[in-house]
């Protein structure tokens, strides 16, 4: 941190800093400040093996591994879940590649991004989700091109469901903060992949209806939602709305335990429902519905197993239970 380090023994010397909460860069200046000569930084357990380029104030490394693998992997500074605000929708939606991407750069400020920092590039390697973002956002707008008629859901549904979670030898992406496989709540639907992503076959729709019975299902006000939706709308009283049929390319499930009804103990069943519309983006076909679960505990059916489309454009909706079986306060389940 800043006006930690003591001159006399740092002058002249190559220091070596945890990589800690403060900016990498400002590590580097407090060495260079202090008349360090260089720096190595070093990650703590909460950053796993991740390794991020930086344009350091002076002559820095963390490291350089080559020939990684696996790759990719979840980024240690990645988004994760579950959802804080609304768990049923789970987060993240997909990853993309954040780390060390080369990218344009403003020439108001230097490549650190400090005041100090009198630099100037044109281009800078910038880590973050800041760069995930400008990845999916140019697939989305290389999606509209192909499919001028789909709407965002659409596009993001497709990119959702064409997202891949393990690599090609089976194992399931690994999340470079634990070194262990990443979750759902680690990599969301997966990995984008867009080339797949052109041609889903079937997507997850979503239009303003659908997004208005969303906020009245969450007991907004009619103020609130007209001050989003910049219309008149209000809540149908006499309508039961449910989280559960807002109309995602995924969902989770968090069910609290019940009490044994004679035992005490904790435990029971809790049964969840969730109804999804699927439209037909595609050739004519027919397709099954596969479940696999994680856990003898959760049991998923979906009705009906079977899906049929004869044109494009045609939709089809599917009803799936969840059934959890508890032994503990709290079990949750993903799909």
């Amino acid at each position: 941190m800043t006006g930690t380090l003591n001159p006399e023994k740092v002058s002249g010397k190559i220091v070596l800093c945890d990589r800690g909460v403060n900016p990498r860069v400002q590590k580097g200046s407090v060495v260079k400040a202090a008349g360090g000569a260089g720096m190595v930084l070093t990650n703590t357990a909460a950053n796993g093996e991740e390794l991020v380029a930086d344009a350091h104030l002076l002559p820095a490394t963390a490291g350089t591994k080559l020939g990684i693998e696996p790759s990719p992997v979840v980024a240690a500074f990645s988004s994760r879940g579950p959802n804080s605000i609304t768990p049923e929708v789970l987060k993240p939606d997909m990853i993309a590649p954040g780390v060390n991407i080369l990218a344009g750069w403003s020439g108001a400020i230097g490549p650190t991004g400090l005041a100090e920092d009198n630099r100037r590039v044109g281009f800078n390697i910038i880590s973050g989700t800041s760069m995930s973002c400008p990845h999916v956002s140019g697939l989305a707008a290389l999606l509209k091109a192909a499919h001028p008629d789909w709407s965002p859901a659409a596009i993001r549904s497709a990119l959702m469901t064409t997202a891949y979670t393990a690599y090609k030898d089976g194992k399931v992406i690994q999340d470079v903060a634990t070194g262990k496989p990443s979750t759902p709540f680690d990599h969301g639907a997966g990995h984008v992949d867009p080339v797949s992503a052109l041609n889903p076959g079937l997507v997850y729709d979503l239009t303003v209806e659908d997004y208005l019975n969303f906020l009245c299902a969450l007991n907004y006000t009619a103020q609130q939602i007209n001050s989003l939706a910049r219309r008149n709308f209000s809540c149908d009283s006499s309508k039961q709305y449910s989280l559960n049929d807002l109309n995602y390319p995924s969902f989770a499930v968090s069910l609290k335990a019940q009490m044994g009804s004679t035992s005490g103990s904790a435990g029971g069943t809790n049964v969840v429902k969730h109804t999804r519309t699927l439209t037909n983006v595609g050739s004519p076909g027919t397709y099954k519905v596969s479940v696999s679960t994680a856990s003898e505990s959760v049991k998923i059916s979906v009705e009906p197993g079977t899906l049929t489309f004869s044109q494009t454009n045609e939709k089809r909706i599917v009803y799936g239970d969840i059934q959890c079986n508890f032994e503990g306060i709290e079990y949750k389940c993903v799909w």
